[in-house]
């Protein structure tokens, strides 16, 4: 461990997670309270890279349909709030349940599919979750609704910004620990020898389909989590926020950060939004609503990374570790 710290990415890691932990202190010291939104949504953000990477990194499943698990924890959150049940402790446990039992539905489904079929699927149970939410009218349709943020009585105030951060990386700290940890447990082994040689591990004796689902219910769980806090975030929930395009983000995070590596899920969401904040700007002082199209330029540095560096962003920092 200590001479993990010693190598550069373990040095840049841990400079990366000392500035996370004080940047509320550093944005009221230089009053950008701006800043401070903007990492939260990184963090979160980061915590839905993370549960995808469970499935798409360790797994080889390339779920386009991740983003629904935003809208499952959301809405259960935004619904319950609606009906006047304001408490977290009931809040977030029937988020979670919710976002795990949809992911054992779709994953008992589309995990009997490969390839592109799987892809497929996995976004066609997206769009119909979409379209779901869109057609709550009792709860805003398509223009979303507002709601209040959980209650925790008095143990901490979701309202307060810093809190709320702080809570945030604490649950993407979690998060990290646990997928370290599934990924070099005897599960996730499996899972990775499944993605190599799927047959090989059937014939070791090895239920590759329940070990596949359990890892899809278990990602799904964290990315309901993820939708639950960005609920919060914003005190809003709406359709957009499990849209496909939201799928191929998370998607494009894990790869630009690294799949099937403990951090790099961090370095894609802050690399995406650092972009996302920089190239809008840019393209508008060129020609004023350009900045709305910033992704034209964005794709072409993805091809570079996936073409110069294929391991993402952590191959960057030195010798990787899956």
């Amino acid at each position: 461990m200590i001479g993990a710290l010693r190598t550069p990415r373990g040095l840049f890691t841990l400079a990366l997670l000392v500035l996370l932990a004080a940047l509320p202190l550093l944005t009221q010291a230089f009053d950008q309270r701006y800043v401070l939104s903007v990492g939260t949504r990184i963090v979160i953000w980061s915590i839905a890279a993370v549960s995808l990477n469970m499935i798409l990194g360790y797994g080889g499943l390339v779920s386009f349909g991740h983003a629904a698990f935003f809208g499952v924890g959301g809405y259960a959150v935004g619904i319950l709030s609606a009906n006047g049940i304001a408490s977290g402790w009931i809040q977030w446990p029937v988020a979670l349940l919710a976002s795990a039992t949809w992911a054992a539905i779709i994953g008992a489904l589309s995990l009997r599919t490969r390839g592109l079929y799987f892809i497929m699927i996995t976004l066609a149970f997206a769009q119909l979750v979409y379209y779901v939410g869109s057609g709550l009218d009792a709860y805003g349709g398509d223009d979303g609704l507002n709601i209040g943020r959980s209650r925790f009585n008095g143990l901490i105030n979701l309202a307060d910004k810093a809190s709320f951060y702080w809570l945030c990386l604490v649950l993407l700290l979690a998060t990290v620990w646990f997928s370290g940890r599934l990924a070099r447990s005897r599960f996730g082994f499996v899972l990775r020898g499944a993605r190599s040689n799927e047959q090989r591990m059937t014939a070791l004796g090895f239920p590759v389909f329940r070990y596949r689902l359990a890892a899809f219910v278990i990602a799904g769980t964290f990315g309901g989590l993820a939708g639950i806090l960005l609920a919060n975030e914003g005190a809003y929930v709406s359709p957009a926020m499990m849209a496909w395009m939201k799928s191929g983000d998370l998607i494009v995070i894990v790869v630009l950060g690294g799949t099937a590596t403990l951090f790099g899920p961090l370095y894609g969401a802050i690399t995406f939004f650092a972009l996302e904040g920089a190239l809008k700007p840019m393209l508008d002082l060129v020609h004023k609503g350009w900045g709305e199209h910033w992704q034209i330029v964005f794709g072409p540095l993805l091809v570079m990374v996936a073409l110069y560096a294929r391991g993402g962003i952590d191959s960057l920092l030195g010798r990787r570790h899956g």
